[in-house]
């Protein structure tokens, strides 16, 4: 079974349709924190977002989104709950993409090689060095993403969980052993027959010396 996706609260308030409303703060209406965005950086941004099937964002909805972020209280956390759970989103989605065992849905990994690319990107459309809200831009892609990537993702947390398992009981390493997406349904096939199996028979689906035996990929 497959790990839950997690629920995604609003980022910001400003960031959702329709547009927020207009700063009280005219002079800083570009201005996240202390940086002004460029709008040819926003423009750039808009036409990745466009591709995930994201409406543009405005200047004045990022900055009033970063005001919201940075009135948010977050104790010693560097940052703001909505961008810390996103970012990792973003840590997962990065792993996924890297990892040249886990052959990705096409559809998903065009998504998933987006958001990666962008999040290596030194062509950000806000420096990670502003305090607080400097990864703003990377949690709204994420989010954009997210309900492309969300079940993706998922399989491939349930083919590392799997692969551990299976790495185990071959007495080596993860990653040095091969492993396949075929791999990875061959054995969630054998666990849901061993599941049922311990469930008729009133065992543990872990019985020592059964259980290894019944799970393991040949």
């Amino acid at each position: 079974m497959y790990a839950q996706a997690p629920f995604l609260a609003p980022i910001a308030n400003a960031l959702l349709p329709p547009a927020g409303q207009s700063s009280r703060h005219p002079a800083r209406r570009h201005l996240v924190g202390d940086y002004p965005v460029d709008q040819a950086a926003l423009d750039h941004f808009n036409r990745l977002l466009a591709k995930l099937h994201h409406v543009p964002l405005a200047c004045d909805q990022l900055a009033t989104a970063a005001r919201e972020l940075i009135d948010q209280p977050r104790a010693a956390a560097r940052y703001p709950g909505p961008i810390a759970q996103r970012l990792e989103l973003a840590g997962r989605i990065d792993r996924m993409v890297t990892d040249h065992d886990w052959t990705p849905d096409h559809q998903a990994a065009e998504v998933a090689h987006l958001v990666a690319d962008y999040l290596h990107s030194t062509d950000m459309l806000i420096p990670a060095s502003v305090p607080a809200v400097g990864h703003l831009d990377d949690a709204i892609l994420v989010d954009a993403a997210w309900p492309q990537l969300a079940d993706e993702v998922a399989c491939y947390q349930d083919y590392c969980r799997l692969r551990a398992i299976e790495a185990e009981l071959r007495g080596c390493e993860a990653e040095s052993m091969p492993f396949s997406r075929d791999d990875w349904q061959r054995a969630r096939a054998l666990e849901a027959e061993l599941i049922a199996h311990c469930r008729r028979s009133g065992s543990s689906s872990y019985l020592p010396g059964q259980g290894p035996a019944l799970f393991r990929v040949s």
